[in-house]
């Protein structure tokens, strides 16, 4: 039986391509994302016809009870999942006070901060019992400094911060390894910046910064660090990292 990478969040850009690097490395990996089902499964051909072994689910994190038996039905029907990659995003784009609603506010969190609340809750007992298990969490700069217009990206990924803070306090110690994985700058991806940008403005960027210039985070590289972390010696485990690339100035000097 092959060891499990779910991946939670797993659009054309980090969570696709950080299950794409698990397959090549023997791991079955189970995608999911919240919609397009074409383009989910096309990942998940891909991975196949590469060699590797996946499946594909759409999940919609905020209805109630859809991480929980989502997991539970990976666990009974694929096999035990030895590392979790949180990859759900809660950006919003920059919106002043008056313009973010509490709906808005309200579902940064539901994503960011319960969602992984939720995943934690679960899968943690199944890797305690086992006495391993990694969760890998993506998270932003948002998490370590907020912007103006980031109300709810902001709140939501420190909360997130916080909360990988204290599961790695309390989980180290039984096994299971807790890493917060800042991406401080932009990632060429196309589900996520390019969907913010549009399509003009975001191949102006790639062409500006991107592709030869290697100013923007590119997610197969991404994904190869992902790896790494989930096989760290516990005698020298990362619990936060942080990623840009070498032409961005770091968050602390933004």
């Amino acid at each position: 039986m092959k060891p499990v990478c779910l991946v939670i969040g797993a659009g054309a850009g980090i969570g696709g391509n950080v299950a794409k690097r698990f397959a090549q490395e023997g791991y079955h990996a189970v995608l999911c994302r919240r919609s397009d089902e074409a383009a989910l499964m096309e990942m998940v051909a891909g991975i196949e016809r590469d060699g590797g072994s996946a499946s594909g689910f759409l999940l919609n994190a905020v209805k109630a009870d859809s991480i929980e038996e989502h997991i539970a039905a990976v666990e009974a029907d694929i096999g035990p999942i030895e590392v979790v990659v949180y990859n759900l995003g809660a950006q919003i784009g920059d919106r002043p006070l008056a313009d973010t609603s509490y709906k808005a506010f309200e579902m940064g969190w539901r994503l960011a901060t319960f969602g992984l609340y939720r995943t934690a809750s679960t899968v943690c007992p199944l890797m305690e019992n086992r006495g391993r298990g990694t969760i890998l969490v993506t998270s932003s700069t948002a998490a370590v400094r907020g912007n103006g217009g980031q109300h709810s990206h902001a709140a939501a990924m420190g909360g997130r911060r916080m909360l990988c803070q204290t599961l790695n306090a309390e989980f180290a110690p039984k096994g299971i390894h807790v890493a917060h994985i800042i991406i401080d700058g932009a990632v060429d991806a196309p589900d996520t910046l390019g969907k913010m940008l549009g399509p003009e403005k975001f191949q102006e960027l790639r062409e500006a910064r991107g592709l030869k210039n290697d100013g923007l985070l590119l997610p197969d590289k991404v994904a190869d660090t992902y790896f790494h972390l989930s096989q760290q010696h516990r005698s020298a485990w990362s619990h936060e990292i942080d990623m840009r690339s070498f032409s961005d100035s770091p968050w602390w000097n933004g």
